[in-house]
């Protein structure tokens, strides 16, 4: 597991599937703001791809998000669009409702930022993110991410065309968190 100050980054376990689809993708608005697709159900028991970690898969890999304090399950993140060549990923996240607004979301970027930089050896993380989304804007400029670009009526959710911003972090420009995520 990946430690930061108040949340590990582990494997995706079976019995965290049926949680995460219920709480976080069967929000039809919320899945839709996520997404970059339009929602829609998966049946019970089946592999949804959202979910289900391929562990041969090269290009993603996908972690749980715990409490430290506890381990309860909170959410998920993910590093994505994993391109080897060019030394680059995409980041993401998602945290139940009942995690949201306690700090964990900059715990999770700063994480993910060690993985991406230290283990992975990247060069850049990129996030993009709805302009409305102040806890993950939060997040990435807490973490030393650039806002690089705004993506005008780029995302299309629950019947309107959204913003989105980009952000871009070089492994040169990030400044790892005091504490050591590997521990």
């Amino acid at each position: 597991m990946l430690r930061g100050g108040k949340i590990g980054l582990r494997a995706r376990y079976e019995a965290d599937i049926p949680v995460l689809r219920t709480e976080l993708y069967d929000d039809v608005a919320g899945a839709s703001r996520a997404e970059g697709v339009p929602w829609r159900p998966i049946t019970p028991g089946s592999n949804d791809p959202r979910l289900v970690v391929d562990d041969k898969e090269q290009g993603r890999v996908q972690f749980s998000v715990v409490e430290l304090r506890g381990g309860a399950l909170i959410g998920t993140a993910a590093l994505w669009g994993i391109d080897n060549h060019h030394r680059s990923a995409h980041l993401g996240l998602g945290l139940l409702p009942s995690a949201r607004g306690k700090g964990y979301s900059t715990d999770v970027v700063a994480v993910l930022c060690h993985y991406g930089f230290v283990v992975r050896g990247l060069q850049r993380l990129q996030i993009e993110t709805l302009a409305d989304n102040t806890p993950m804007l939060r997040a990435a400029e807490r973490n030393g991410f650039v806002r690089e670009g705004l993506l005008r009526s780029s995302h299309w959710a629950m019947g309107e065309f959204l913003d989105e911003v980009v952000f871009g972090l070089l492994v040169q420009e990030w400044k790892p968190a005091m504490w050591s995520p590997a521990r």
